[in-house]
């Protein structure tokens, strides 16, 4: 029930002379909202079944492909049960509870990014106050699209994000309920609701990285942002050396202030690996990008770092024993990991400084981030010259050693994601040959990811191996990379605003994610690389973003020394860390906001169905593998925007595929006229796994296509599509009639080909959609 209030035109009196005030009980509004921001759309701060219809009409469009790990469900005591061919005792069966794993992995990710965000913004509001505006620059007045989308209203304080986050936190606490026994009971309903849990964590990101952004005068739109240092050569291990590992920004920038203000630049070095790396980069150029997660086990074993602070997700859940092995102080700043540590943030920075270095304490949490600047710089500067003698990693004679004591029993090689001939590499080791080895780590082909040492009988640090083998050449690893920018600008959109829905721009291609690569991270570089030559527009982020700069092309130069960092054809375009993805979905949403004047708030059904039918984009996460990236993944989904896995993500153990030979799946509403038309299979698939860069690269440009694109825009769509098969599969596509609407559609330079091949399939034109869409009029 609402609760009573009044309205006085005046109220006076000895203490006040007030007009227009509304009192209501627990509440004191001062003004009228403003029109502006009045909900316009017709579903605000919708509930978990709200935006339900759509998620139909996307799942009958594409449909759930399931690839359990397992047939069992041990979720609760009646069990567990074999759900092959069979329900389970709570009358669940092997879709239902698969779609509910689903649902699980993405809550999970969701409350990573959400519980980040909280983070971030009760720290800042407590720094700065409620009343903080958000202001990214004159550039950008579209500041947070997805919450003017989702919740109805633009944030101006630090303070709205608040609202963000308790209206997040609720719908994921219902979200979550639902996995309960006994409750949801459809696959299709889970998948729906997993959709709402990845539109959450669409939510808290673009929270997350506001909040920073404005409160930290992270770059605001900056298509200039600076390069940066990256590699591990970077790192001059003759300094006091601090690691930053994780996702959140407040101890590395608090560290770097601690630096700055007592004038230590030229004495401490200031390094990351994750997106904390990528974020302490936007703070201060001074601080180095070590590399993405796969550097993670490398770097800690080559003792370079002195201190290591971790914060939150990504890191390695050993990371204090592997720290012990020489001598590294470990920092916890967060609750999400405390690593067993005695608390000590009420205690003299001094005191603790005195007690890592006297081995008194394994390592300390600190919750304090202005504290962990203090204590980590005056750590690292006592503790350096005692750990000179541990800054290296076994010397190959004792790598022979230890190769020697192998024993043929083959689990490294059995147990290694990638299949790498792990074995066959340590003997040759014992032989005095290490070239397998420095194979291994010069190609990122191993991520470190430690299961060859889990497994081994003989306790051999295969990673230490591996890492010493290609330590020669790691001291050259010296790259670039952009610092992380933040949103596209609105008049960047406005530039691409027509181009891209018109296909005069092909698409805009995103790689994000992890680096749990199939073949090392040279491939998201590459592919990246192949687009940017094809004039599209090449965004990423986090892990993603540090891979592409891994690389330097045939003239000596990073990708990021080569290509602008602007939103627009040919830019490459890092827009920051695993929270800054939410820019790229909100690109997506200005564009139709900005080019086609769809209103934003409580509008989400129509924005969706806008991206899912004009802008040409497509997500690439090629190496993903945390609960977040399901998450990510789909939220992008939701929107209307399809994604490529690599073939690890087909571990997630959800697809969601398109059936391009049922012309029924594909029929679209032309709004324009009322008419029901004969579509295409465009984009294809949503949710997509490849078996190698070869096929991703191909499906990439596929899934670009849209049904409102020109023939201008359509025949260079085809043409990159059919280059593409050509280059890497030496044919044309057997399915590119169904693209080619009528013959202004194909490709001159193909024209002949083409039309022999239509001929054969009795291809017959068909009409072009005015205003395509799933909804109803």
């Amino acid at each position: 029930m609402a609760p009573e209030s009044k309205k006085a035109k005046n109220l006076k009196g000895d203490f006040w002379d007030l007009k227009n005030i509304q009192i209501s009980i627990g509440e004191i509004i001062t003004e009228e909202k403003p029109q502006e921001e009045e909900a316009r759309g017709p579903k605000p701060r919708p509930h978990v079944t709200d935006l339900r219809s759509w998620d139909m009409k996307l799942l009958e469009r594409y449909e759930p492909f399931y690839a359990p790990f397992c047939d069992m469900c041990c979720l609760c005591t009646y069990g567990k049960c074999d759900l092959l061919g069979k329900k389970g005792a709570c009358g669940i069966d092997a879709a239902t509870q698969q779609a509910r794993i689903v649902l699980l992995a993405c809550l999970i990710g969701t409350a990573a990014h959400a519980g980040h965000a909280r983070h971030l913004v009760d720290h800042l509001i407590e720094k700065l106050g409620e009343d903080y505006e958000i202001d990214l620059g004159m550039n950008v007045d579209i500041e947070a699209p997805i919450t003017r989308t989702v919740m109805g209203r633009r944030p101006r304080t630090l303070g709205d994000l608040m609202e963000v986050m308790d209206y997040a936190e609720e719908q994921m606490s219902h979200l979550l309920s639902a996995c309960h026994t006994g409750q949801e009971g459809d696959s299709r309903d889970f998948e729906s609701k997993a959709f709402h849990a990845g539109l959450m964590d669409d939510l808290t990101r673009e929270v997350a990285d506001i909040a920073q952004i404005v409160a930290l005068d992270l770059p605001k739109g900056d298509e200039d942002a600076p390069l940066v240092e990256l590699g591990f050569g970077t790192i001059d291990n003759t300094k006091p050396v601090i690691l930053c590992i994780g996702h959140n920004v407040l101890p590395g920038a608090d560290i770097v202030d601690y630096v700055t203000e007592r004038e230590l630049e030229d004495e401490v070095e200031v390094c990351g690996i994750c997106c904390a790396a990528i974020d302490v980069t936007r703070y201060s150029e001074a601080a180095k990008v070590v590399g993405p997660l796969s550097k993670q086990l490398r770097f800690i074993r080559s003792g370079v770092a002195d201190v290591i602070v971790v914060d939150e997700q990504c890191v390695r859940t050993d990371v204090l024993e592997e720290a012990l092995k020489n001598r590294s102080a470990v920092i916890a700043t967060t609750d999400k990991m405390c690593l067993g540590l005695p608390d000590v943030t009420d205690e003299d920075p001094d005191k603790i400084v005195n007690d890592l270095i006297n081995g008194n304490i394994e390592g300390a949490l600190i919750l304090d981030p202005h504290k962990v600047g203090e204590v980590a710089v005056k750590t690292a500067i006592k503790l350096a010259p005692i750990r000179k003698s541990l800054k290296k990693l076994p010397e190959v004679d004792e790598i022979i050693r230890m190769a020697s004591e192998c024993t043929d029993c083959g689990w490294c090689q059995r147990v290694c994601p990638n299949s790498l001939p792990v074995m066959d590499a340590v003997k040759s080791a014992a032989e005095g040959d290490l070239s397998k080895l420095e194979e291994m780590a010069l190609e990122e082909l191993c991520y470190t990811c430690g299961r060859c040492e889990q497994e081994c009988e003989r306790d051999i640090p295969i990673v230490s191996m591996v890492t010493k083998a290609g330590e020669r050449r790691v001291k050259d690893e010296k790259y670039k990379i952009r610092a992380g920018r933040g949103p596209a600008q609105d008049v960047e959109i406005r530039r691409v605003g027509a181009p891209i829905p018109l296909g005069d721009i092909p698409g805009v291609i995103a790689f994000v994610g992890c680096s749990n690569y199939p073949e090392g991270g040279k491939d998201v570089a590459l592919m990246a690389k192949e687009f940017l030559e094809r004039n599209y527009i090449v965004v990423t982020t986090g892990c993603g973003a540090m891979s592409i700069g891994e690389y330097r092309d045939e003239d000596g130069k990073t990708l990021y020394e080569k290509y602008g960092g602007q939103f627009d054809a040919k830019g490459l375009v890092n827009m920051g860390s695993c929270v800054s993805n939410a820019h790229i979905s909100g690109a997506a949403i200005k564009i139709a906001n900005i080019f086609a004047q769809k209103p934003l708030e409580g509008n989400f059904e129509e924005i969706a169905d806008y991206i899912l039918n004009r802008v040409g984009a497509c997500g690439v996460a090629w190496g993903a593998y945390s609960q977040k990236a399901a998450a990510i993944a789909t939220g992008v989904n939701r929107w209307g925007i399809p994604v490529v896995l690599g073939p690890h993500g087909s571990k997630y153990r959800r697809l969601f595929l398109g059936r391009a030979d049922d012309p029924e799946k594909w029929k679209l509403n032309d709004l324009r006229t009322g008419e029901v038309i004969d579509g295409e299979p465009a984009p294809e698939h949503l949710l997509y796994a490849a078996e190698n860069r070869e096929e991703a690269t191909v499906m990439v440009a596929k899934l670009c296509i849209r049904p409102t694109d020109t023939p201008k825009g359509r025949q260079m769509k085809l043409s990159n599509y059919i280059d593409l098969h050509k280059k890497y599969f030496g044919t044309i596509p057997d399915d590119i009639d169904r693209f080619i609407r009528t013959e202004k559609d194909i490709p001159i330079v193909y024209k002949r080909d083409i039309l022999k091949i239509l001929e054969e399939k009795n291809w017959k034109p068909r009409k072009l959609p005015k205003e395509p869409s799933l909804l109803e009029r």
